[in-house]
């Protein structure tokens, strides 16, 4: 947790684009709560992507997206990015994902201060079941949490996770 446009993209890209590199089947999923916030991280993982010589398809995949583009994206795409509500969604058919979630490494959460009462209640139970879901599969992926605004960063994390945390606030 840091001050707006302090670099806490970076410091969840990086180690996201480094496992990338070394591992060519590892998956990551970014989570945020405003369409507007995915698309402007979709064009800077495609950056990212593009610079590093990467082939990772990262697609948003949400409400919006078309039915003909979500098989692809869901075989393809090593970088996903969505929204709670369209996880919850998805959950349910985790078949349908397999590969994607048996090689996901991380799942990025951004903007966690939104996470907050009932809904972010209904959030922690979401990333439980993305967890069941994971270990099942056969992974555990790494969760980074982001948030330019919060008073209590590592206990809202470790609520919404169900994981220990560290916190990262310079």
């Amino acid at each position: 947790t840091t001050a707006t446009a302090s670099g806490k993209t970076l410091a969840f890209n990086l180690p996201v684009f480094e496992t990338m590199l070394e591992s060519r089947s590892a998956t990551a999923l970014y989570l945020y709560p405003m369409k507007a916030v995915t698309q402007d991280q979709l064009k800077v993982l495609k950056q990212f992507e593009q610079g590093l010589g990467l082939e990772l398809n990262p697609a948003v995949y949400d409400g919006d997206t078309p039915a003909d583009k979500r098989p692809r994206i869901r075989l393809r795409s090593r970088v996903v990015l969505s929204n709670p509500y369209e996880l919850h969604q998805i959950l349910p058919y985790h078949y349908q994902w397999q590969s994607f979630y048996r090689n996901l490494s991380y799942c990025i959460i951004d903007e966690a201060h939104t996470y907050r009462g009932v809904f972010g209640s209904n959030v922690a139970q979401l990333v439980r079941r993305l967890r069941r879901i994971c270990a099942y599969h056969g992974s555990d992926p790494q969760f980074f949490l982001a948030s330019a605004s919060i008073a209590n960063p590592q206990e809202l994390a470790e609520k919404l996770t169900g994981r220990k945390f560290a916190l990262v606030g310079d």
